[in-house]
């Protein structure tokens, strides 16, 4: 790597996203005195107004032009200044997974090759590595193999990102942008027009039905794990699932068991978040998907005890890490946006397989985990920034979308996983 990794000049790249995960790196290392580049293709992203971001630059959407946004990136992690780059989307992180080998003479790179990448993004692979690990799974097919509609069940994307590498036919790089649709007992679906609107061959899988969602968090090194971290969502955006609203921090040693036994099958290297639904009637933790970079509720992993954005730094600038670092177990923290966006969906929103929770209990346990869990995402009165830019965001969307122009946000999936 060119230059000194642990100069006190060297910076770090964070793509500032519309989600708390970007604002959260910059806190915990710029509270360190690590000087931060937050880049965005967005035009006001929380992330910018955070008084712990030192540079912020004005990048490509990888969403309509990657190979541009790509090429961004290449760019930064040239510069003589710069030590590393967090990754915290799937474009991301697939942009420096293919060219790490290109990369390892100007940055750090934290993250697994492209082929290993592969078996994450490709879930038909990374369902594969499951089984070869004795991690459950739920019974899992391409929709052209699946024969059983007698059941409910869940389309999802083969693929999180559209690349070449994954599939010849992908001749254009674009992150995956449908996700789960639920098919309901006895509803068999036009194949046809399922895999145009995918883009390709999705997979289905069986609904675990009246689940709990747990994610299994990590930092590796070449197969070894550093620190691990563990959360129960118990609110998402949507009732039906998809991004936490609410969480709660928990220590399970089935969940951390079957967490490691997949990445150390896959041999990982760098940052996984693994999601798991627990069978309500076996007990069993069934995996879902890996997100192979930071994921969006990271701010309360931090507030748990779990620095992974610091622990990042020190893998990335040769520092000893501190290894299995203890966390708080029991608490929660919420993202306030995400639980408006949740009492929403209660209320005005339905969807086929997945139980309404009731309106009133939903306004209430809302109402007491704000007032006995008082940890947020955004808001915090040493660095008031984020949060009002954000809520500013939030209020210009509500009223576009009233005007007839709706928009997505960045790490808000058009429809809930499962």
């Amino acid at each position: 790597m060119r230059g000194d990794p642990t100069g006190p000049e060297q910076k770090i790249v964070i793509p500032a996203i519309d989600a708390a995960s970007s604002v959260a790196c910059m806190r915990s290392l710029g509270k360190r005195g690590i000087q931060t580049v937050a880049i965005s293709e967005q035009r006001r992203p929380p992330g910018f107004n955070s008084k712990y971001c030192e540079e912020s630059i004005r990048v490509p959407d990888p969403g309509s032009n990657f190979t541009a946004y790509e090429d961004a990136l290449l760019a930064l992690a040239r510069r003589p200044d710069v030590c590393t780059i967090i990754p915290v989307r799937e474009a991301d992180i697939y942009a420096l997974a293919r060219n790490k080998e290109t990369l390892t003479d100007h940055v750090a790179t934290v993250w697994p090759s492209i082929e290993k990448l592969g078996a994450v993004q490709d879930r038909v692979r990374l369902f594969d590595a499951a089984r070869a690990a004795d991690v459950s799974i739920p019974k899992t097919k391409p929709v052209d193999e699946w024969t059983d509609w007698n059941t409910d069940l869940v389309v999802k994307p083969r693929y999180t990102v559209h690349a070449p590498e994954y599939r010849r036919e992908f001749s254009k790089v674009r992150p995956q942008e449908k996700s789960a649709q639920f098919v309901p007992t006895d509803s068999e679906i036009d194949r046809a027009a399922v895999v145009d609107e995918f883009g390709h061959v999705p997979i289905v899988q069986e609904y675990v039905p009246n689940s709990s969602e747990y994610g299994f968090f990590a930092l590796y090194r070449d197969g070894e794990a550093l620190a691990t971290f563990q959360h129960r969502q118990r609110r998402a955006w949507k009732y039906s699932g998809g991004p936490s609203a609410y969480r709660e921090s928990v220590a399970i040693p089935e969940l951390d068991a079957a967490g490691r036994r997949l990445l150390d099958e896959l041999e990982w290297h760098g940052l996984a978040m693994v999601e798991f639904l627990r069978d309500p009637t076996t007990g069993e933790f069934k995996l879902m998907e890996i997100n192979p970079r930071f994921w969006t509720s990271l701010p309360f992993t931090v507030q748990a005890g779990v620095d992974f954005p610091h622990l990042y730094w020190q893998q990335a600038t040769g520092r000893p890490v501190s290894t299995d670092p203890a966390y708080d177990v029991g608490i929660g923290g919420h993202l306030l946006r995400g639980e408006l966006l949740h009492l929403h969906s209660v209320f005005t929103e339905e969807y086929p397989v997945v139980d309404r929770p009731s309106r009133v209990q939903t306004v209430i346990d809302i109402g007491t985990s704000l007032v006995r869990q008082p940890r947020f995402d955004y808001l915090d009165l040493d660095d008031p920034g984020p949060f009002l830019q954000d809520s500013r965001n939030v209020i210009g969307e509500l009223l576009s979308s009233r005007a007839g122009s709706p928009t997505v946000r960045d790490g808000e999936r058009p429809l809930p996983e499962q």
